[in-house]
């Protein structure tokens, strides 16, 4: 055993030995993470916090096999910051650099990659867990722990918490050539995302602006470039789609292109203007000084508070739905007409591949799905039914054979939730992993939010 990985094991029994200690009450088991991407405030719970944070390292790579071994805390900027100088990166990069390895696993990561190697949990290819009882089992698609290998995906630590994973990676290049082709309306817009999925781009994915302004952006690796831009300042990525028809970037740069300004959400917080721009500086932003403005928000209702005094009433609508691609333009027409929030994130992603089933979060009714992400705010007046906006969302998504991300705030009844994250096979292996019920069950984490 190599010097890394007697650290890792020592680590992890560390971690174990702490959890087998401990008195934890039925459901009261969590993870304390610094920071989070879950966009769900959970109810205060007493339960006892698991401290992994010690378990950020990266341990070992075979290039040539095409995976790295990594521990479950550690971060895809420090994941892509050690991979990248090797001459790789891991198959599928979440948009933003606080996601975790271990959080991507449990939860649900995509980006631009995705159309070919599907969902981060579809890169996988080895998971050492930590059960909610102190034991640790390493599962694999092919040993006797693979139930658990493909249902932790979807499963946000109520099955456990991944301790090492053994994700799977690519060659890169130095830098990364975009090309953005627009396109005035939804159906050509998705037929031509289904042929460049077919075809030699290395990353796909898309914005859309309004009814008739839809951007399909395709990116491949080259080693070198006419010009290099920078998104990381003064300029903002997703501007530069409406302005240019190709475009430069570093192989970093390109991968964390999302993160200076959350998207576009930044605007919410004035940091598009220039001078705000400027004093913040490149320190500041970045989707971790967002996600802390928004939390600081969501605790003392600021912009909920001047909605109602100007007589509106303000609903968060944070998420990610996908849909299969023959049924895209007709989600996105009920987008624009019923929610109106705008831009829109498109990413194709692949659906499952035979043998490879994820009971938890199923994509097997077309070989191509689309992904789209929106975050804002809706407002409306007279005030309408508690999380009407939401709820309007899941139920289109339901019926276009869709299935939604649950990192963001979630309205399901026990039985859509039962059929749509298959929580049949999820009761098995709650029986198997946790039958004292130390972690709180999936729909009280996701629905619930205990």
């Amino acid at each position: 055993m190599d010097t890394e990985a007697q650290a890792h094991a020592q680590r992890a029994a560390q971690a174990a030995a702490s959890l087998r200690a401990a008195t934890v009450n039925a459901g009261g088991l969590a993870l304390r993470k610094p920071t989070s991407n879950l966009f769900r405030d959970p109810r205060k719970n007493p339960g006892r916090r698991l401290d992994l944070s010690g378990l950020d390292h990266v341990l070992h790579a075979d290039a040539a096999a095409g995976w790295v071994d990594v521990e479950g805390m550690t971060t895809y900027q420090q994941l892509v910051a050690w991979t990248l100088p090797r001459g790789f990166m891991p198959a599928v990069v979440p948009q933003l650099k606080t996601i975790t390895v271990g959080g991507a696993a449990a939860g649900v990561g995509i980006e631009a990659t995705s159309f070919r190697h599907g969902l981060v949990h579809d890169t996988l290819r080895e998971i050492e867990v930590l059960l909610p009882d102190g034991e640790t089992v390493v599962c694999s698609p092919e040993n006797e722990h693979r139930d658990l290998f493909f249902g932790f995906p979807n499963s946000y630590g109520t099955l456990g918490y991944a301790l090492r994973l053994r994700v799977g990676t690519l060659a890169t290049q130095p830098m990364v050539h975009v090309e953005h082709h627009v396109y005035e309306d939804g159906p050509a817009f998705f037929e031509a995302i289904g042929t460049q999925s077919r075809g030699d781009a290395d990353f796909l994915d898309g914005v859309v602006f309004g009814p008739h302004e839809l951007v399909m952006s395709t990116g491949r690796f080259v080693r070198d470039a006419p010009w290099r831009s920078d998104y990381t300042f003064e300029n903002i990525y997703y501007l530069s789609l409406r302005s240019r028809a190709d475009d430069y970037l570093a192989t970093p740069d390109y991968l964390w292109r999302w993160d200076t300004d959350w998207f576009w959400c930044s605007r919410n917080f004035g940091a598009q203007h220039p001078l705000v721009r400027r004093l913040l500086g490149r320190k500041h932003l970045n989707s971790r000084t967002y996600t802390r403005w928004m939390r600081l928000n969501s605790r003392w209702q600021v912009t909920q508070r001047i909605a109602r005094w100007r007589g509106r009433w303000r609903e968060s609508v944070i998420q990610d739905v996908d849909i299969p691609l023959a049924r895209a333009a007709e989600f996105l027409g009920f987008l624009q007409r019923d929610i109106g929030i705008l831009p829109v994130w498109v990413c194709p992603l692949r659906g499952e591949l035979p043998g490879r089933r994820f009971p938890l979060y199923r994509l097997d009714a077309a070989p191509l799905y689309v992904n789209f992400g929106f975050w804002d705010a809706v407002e409306s007046a007279p005030a309408l039914q508690p999380a009407h906006f939401n709820r309007l969302v899941e139920r289109e998504v339901m019926r276009l054979g869709g299935i939604k991300s649950l990192y963001s705030d979630s309205f399901f009844t026990p039985e859509e939730f039962a059929r749509a994250y298959g929580q049949a096979e999820y009761e098995s292996l709650k029986a198997r992993y946790d039958p004292q019920g130390r972690t709180p069950h999936l729909y009280d984490k996701c629905v619930r939010r205990v």
